[in-house]
């Protein structure tokens, strides 16, 4: 991959003390992102790193969906991965940071008629884009009655405030937007409130292997390139957990490549990754370190484009027809969420057999080329 997120509504990593100066903090931010997307960039082209390219071909499935989107759109597309899991026919989809609304038009014809997606952004000229094509391309391509999809205008970290219910979504997307948010604690919290239990945020984004100082998590260019908001991939892991998603799983992952010589002499020896993460809402279920039950899961291969195997995550590789024997979270994901009627599990938490015995899959870790790093993904690792 090599990459960062689908449109920009939002803004870095930690905000300044709090009060007035916090507010303010904040709000800048908010106004050098506007300016970047709104203004500065006007295609792919004009970006200076890889961190906003998808460089990994997205699914077949999902590279002959995109075809159909209307050419604007994907001109203005500023993605680090494909944040669109199959199998969400009929689910209600929520994009943070929308953009011009790539990945909306393409999960409008996922999700089906019967689904619904929202895609919210706080950029006036990406809303217009999205809007634009929004009732030709739900009538003429997707051939519904109705549109089912609607962009909305707010920001990230007060879902609250742009009118997104309690429970009200199966699915958050994110295309490596969360980087640009000045208060990633409270755009995580917000996510929580909104999904529906055995819901799941499925994103993808730009991280760190450290902590970046003052200078460079407020540096413009850095900021609209995706980099200075980047978090250090354990904070990340901290505060997804006290949003409640215990177990953040990886799904995948790659180095960002930054060739422009003036932001590499900025940035020093930090290294960045794109990482595609899954965090699952399942209250009271999942725990901070896999536990074994004793659990056994079964994949029956209908999730549409994985006919023989399914990766629910960079270490657990299900095979069609073959038990698995899993720790208590996993047999949660895929057991008590919306992956629910694709598996089988046997086995229930009556009785603990001590923590389960993860060493045989990949360590989940921020790894470069000559093997530096080593930030554990989450508890199954």
């Amino acid at each position: 991959m090599s990459c960062c997120g689908g449109s920009k509504s939002c803004a870095p990593a930690n905000p300044p003390a709090n009060g007035v100066a916090a507010r303010q903090g904040h709000q800048d931010i908010k106004d050098s992102v506007v300016q970047y997307y709104g203004q500065s960039l006007q295609s792919t082209n004009d970006l200076r790193t890889s961190a906003c390219k998808t460089c990994k071909a997205p699914p077949p499935e999902v590279k002959a969906l995109m075809k159909l989107l209307p050419q604007e759109i994907v001109d203005k597309y500023y993605g680090c991965g494909t944040p669109l899991p199959s199998g969400i026919s009929g689910l209600r989809v929520l994009d943070l940071g929308s953009g011009t609304g790539r990945d909306c038009y393409v999960a409008a014809q996922l999700v089906g008629e019967q689904g619904f997606v929202t895609g919210i952004d706080m950029t006036d000229g990406q809303l217009a884009v999205a809007n634009k094509h929004l009732e030709s391309f739900n009538r003429d391509v997707c051939k519904y009655s109705k549109p089912n999809m609607k962009f909305i205008k707010g920001e990230i970290e007060n879902l609250t405030a742009a009118g997104i219910p309690d429970e009200s979504q199966d699915l958050v997307i994110s295309n490596c937007v969360i980087n640009l948010s000045p208060d990633k604690a409270a755009t995580l919290r917000e996510v929580y409130r909104v999904l529906a239990p055995g819901g799941e945020m499925y994103f993808s984004d730009i991280y760190c292997d450290r902590r970046l100082p003052q200078e460079l998590r407020t540096h413009p260019v850095l900021l609209g390139e995706c980099l200075g908001g980047a978090l250090y991939v354990n904070d990340f892991i901290r505060l997804a957990r006290k949003a409640g998603f215990m177990d953040p799983r990886v799904l995948e992952q790659s180095a960002v490549d930054v060739n422009d010589p003036e932001l590499r002499e900025i940035l020093g020896e930090a290294r960045f990754f794109s990482i595609t993460y899954r965090l699952f809402k399942l209250p009271d279920r999942l725990e901070d370190l896999c536990e074994d039950y004793g659990q056994v899961a079964v994949y029956k291969g209908t999730l549409p484009g994985h006919t023989h195997s399914y990766a629910l995550d960079d270490h657990h590789k299900f095979v069609k027809n073959k038990p698995m024997l899993v720790c208590g979270n996993t047999a949660a994901m895929v057991g008590e969420s919306w992956l629910r009627p694709h598996f089988a599990v046997t086995g229930d938490r009556s009785v603990h057999y001590g923590q389960f015995d993860c060493s045989s899959g990949p360590l989940a870790s921020v790894k470069g080329d000559d093997g530096a790093g080593g930030c554990s993904s989450g508890a199954c690792c």
